[in-house]
């Protein structure tokens, strides 16, 4: 039996390439005012810093600042409790590493976003769901990713998220 070598990535059963899952989004919501946090009296550099994602921050807040269970939290971050786990360990090293080594702190992007949408197309039915910040984005005209249909409408326009920040909604 000979051999195959395989690239990273490929499947070792079949040898075909394998498609990473994307990242699921983490709902938060909270987005921080003060984005950077420097250490009184260092003149550090750049390299001198920990980058927390703004879903780490969130797992900060839900757990440590609010005291909820990881169950609940991870729930309203939409995500398994594992997952949540993860991101919360990963944020205290990088909080831990800038106190005990005197780091300044950047919250800057992740994977995340401030709501969960779902959309219907009045045409063919389809039923999605997709981020706030894309719905936003798209000013009112989103378009359906099934038949490209512009005649689609906001399920959600009875959640308290959606009736303060969605266009669809604050007209009604």
């Amino acid at each position: 039996m000979q051999t195959v070598p395989l690239d990273r990535g490929s499947c070792k059963r079949t040898g075909m390439e394998a498609l990473a899952r994307p990242t699921k989004l983490r709902r938060i919501e909270y987005v921080p005012a003060v984005s950077h946090f420097v250490p009184a009296g260092e003149g550090g550099t750049a390299a001198d810093e920990n980058v927390l994602k703004i879903e780490e921050l969130e797992a900060l807040r839900l757990k440590d600042l609010e005291g909820l269970e990881q169950e609940e939290c991870a729930g309203r971050m939409g995500v398994s409790r594992p997952t949540f786990q993860r991101i919360l360990l990963s944020a205290r090293e990088k909080v831990a590493d800038s106190l005990v080594n005197g780091k300044a702190v950047r919250i800057e992007g992740g994977n995340y976003t401030r709501n969960i949408c779902r959309t219907r197309c009045l045409d063919c039915a389809n039923e999605w769901e997709t981020s706030f910040e894309k719905m936003d984005a798209a000013r009112g005209a989103f378009v359906c990713p099934k038949c490209h249909s512009r005649n689609t409408a906001c399920e959600d326009g009875k959640g308290r998220f959606c009736r303060r920040n969605c266009r669809r909604h604050s007209l009604e």
